[in-house]
C-alpha cells in the first residue's frame, strides 16, 4: 500500500510539472506575440497635445488643435448695430522631430474664415501659417528655416490662444510685424533666478506668409534682445499673458526689436494691400512685462515709419494707397484670484504719421475683461467690453463700442 501511494505521488508530481511547463511556455509565447504587436506600433503620450513616438525613436509627432468661438454685439457710430457670431480661429498644429531630436519641425494650419481671408482670383488659399524646420545643436542655439512669426512684439509672438483678452491690441493690428519666410537664428542664455537674456535675429523675404504674386531681390532684417533681470518666468510664463501660475518672486522682462523691410510691397510690410510703389519700412518695438503673486503688468510701444507713406497709381493719379505708419502705446494690468477668475484692463492709444492723419484716424481704446480659466489657457471663458474713440483730421469724432463673449478650447 505504501508503494502504491508513493507511485501515485510521483505520477501526480510529474503531471503537475508537465502542466506547469506547458502553461509557462504558453504564457511566454503569448507575451512574445504581444511584444511583437506593441513593437510594431508607435508610443503614445499625452502632455501638450497627443504625442506619437516610434519605438526606435526615429521620429516624434505631436498633434494639437485649438478653437475660438466668439459672439459680439457691436455699436459703431453712424452705423446700424450688429450682432456677430463666428468661429474666430480654428487651428491644427503638428510638431516633433525626424531622425534626430536636434532636427525639429513645426506646422500650423488655419481653417477659420477670418484666418484664411477672402479668396481673390489669382491668389493662394492662405491656409499655411507655419511651416518651419529647426536645428538645435545645444540648449543655447536655435536655427530655423521656413515660414513662421518674426521675433517682433511680445504680444504678437505669443499665441492668440495665450491672450488674456479675446484679441490683440489695436496697435498690434496696425504697427506690428508678422509671419514671414526666411532664416532665423536665436541664442539663449537663461537662468532660473539670475540675470539672463535672449538674442533673436531673422533675414526674411519681407512680403509675409504664402506670398507668390511678385518677387524682388530685397529682404527684411530683424533683431531682438530680451532681458530677464530676475531670471526666467515659471514654465515659460513670458510667453503667455496673465500670472496664472502665480510667480512666487517678482519676474521682469525688458525687450526691444528693430526691423527694416527693404522695398516693402504691402501697406504693413508682411500684411495689407499691395502698394503702388515699394517703400522702405522701419519698425521699433519695445516691451515690458512684470508678474508677481497673481498680478501681471505689461506695456508696449510700437512704431512704423517710412520717408514717404503715400503711393499713387501711375495709371490713375487719383488712386492712392498708403503705408500704415505711426506709433502707439498699450498698457495692460490684471489680477487672477485663487478661483482662477481674472480681471483685466487695457488702455491703447494709436497715432498715425502726420502725413496720413487725413487718411487714418487717431484711435484710443479702453477695454475691461473677465476671464475664467478652466484649464489654464487651453480651456477658458472670456468676456469683455471695449470703448473706442476715433478722431478724424477734420475734427470730427466717432465713438464705437462692442461687447464680446468667447470660448477657447484646445490641447
Amino acid at each position: 500500500m505504501k508503494i502504491k501511494l508513493h507511485t501515485l505521488a510521483l505520477l501526480f508530481m510529474s503531471n503537475l510539472a508537465i502542466f506547469s511547463q506547458e502553461n509557462t511556455d504558453s504564457i511566454q509565447k503569448a507575451t512574445k506575440i504581444q511584444d511583437l504587436k506593441i513593437a510594431a506600433l508607435p508610443y503614445y503620450s499625452y502632455g501638450k497635445g497627443l504625442g506619437i513616438t516610434s519605438p526606435d525613436s526615429i521620429f516624434k509627432l505631436n498633434i494639437r488643435f485649438r478653437m475660438q468661438n466668439r459672439a459680439s454685439y457691436i455699436i459703431n457710430d453712424g452705423e446700424e448695430n450688429e450682432v456677430s457670431a463666428q468661429v474666430r480661429r480654428l487651428r491644427l498644429r503638428f510638431d516633433g522631430y525626424v531622425g534626430d531630436p536636434r532636427f525639429l519641425y513645426a506646422i500650423q494650419l488655419s481653417f477659420a474664415p477670418g484666418d484664411v481671408g477672402v479668396l481673390h482670383e489669382g491668389e493662394n488659399i492662405n491656409v499655411i501659417r507655419d511651416a518651419v524646420v529647426f536645428y538645435r545643436p545645444n540648449k543655447y542655439w536655435n536655427i530655423g528655416f521656413g515660414q513662421t512669426k518674426l521675433p517682433g512684439n511680445r504680444q504678437r509672438i505669443n499665441s492668440s490662444g495665450a491672450l488674456q483678452l479675446t484679441d490683440r491690441s489695436i496697435n498690434n493690428a496696425r504697427f506690428n510685424i508678422d509671419r514671414d519666410f526666411g532664416l532665423q537664428v536665436y541664442y539663449f542664455k537663461n537662468k532660473p533666478n539670475t540675470f539672463g537674456y535672449e538674442i533673436k535675429t531673422a533675414i526674411s523675404t519681407g512680403e509675409g506668409r504664402n506670398w507668390t504674386k511678385t518677387s524682388d531681390n530685397k529682404l527684411a532684417y530683424t533683431g531682438r534682445l530680451e532681458l530677464y533681470p530676475f531670471g526666467n518666468f515659471t514654465n515659460g510664463g513670458a510667453y503667455f499673458e496673465g500670472d496664472i501660475l502665480r510667480e512666487t518672486t517678482p519676474k521682469l522682462m525688458l525687450s526691444g526689436t528693430y526691423h527694416f523691410n527693404n522695398g516693402a510691397l504691402r501697406t504693413q510690410g508682411q500684411q495689407g494691400n499691395e502698394l503702388y510703389t515699394p517703400r522702405d519700412l522701419t519698425s521699433i518695438l519695445l516691451d515690458v512685462i512684470v508678474k508677481y503673486n497673481g498680478w501681471a503688468f505689461q506695456t508696449a510701444y510700437m512704431q512704423r515709419d517710412t520717408p514717404d507713406a503715400i503711393t499713387f497709381n501711375p495709371e490713375d493719379i487719383t488712386q492712392q494707397r498708403f503705408v500704415l505708419a505711426g506709433s502707439g502705446i498699450d498698457t495692460q494690468l490684471s489680477y487672477i484670484f485663487l478661483n482662477n477668475i481674472e480681471f483685466i484692463g487695457r488702455y491703447s492709444i494709436s497715432n498715425p504719421k502726420n502725413q496720413i492723419k487725413t487718411l487714418l484716424p487717431e484711435s484710443t481704446q479702453y477695454t475691461l475683461g473677465l476671464t475664467k480659466y478652466i484649464w489654464e489657457h487651453a480651456f477658458k471663458l472670456q468676456a469683455e467690453a471695449s470703448y473706442e474713440n476715433l478722431k478724424i483730421a477734420s475734427n470730427s469724432t466717432k465713438n464705437n463700442w462692442y461687447v464680446r463673449f468667447q470660448v477657447e478650447i484646445g490641447i
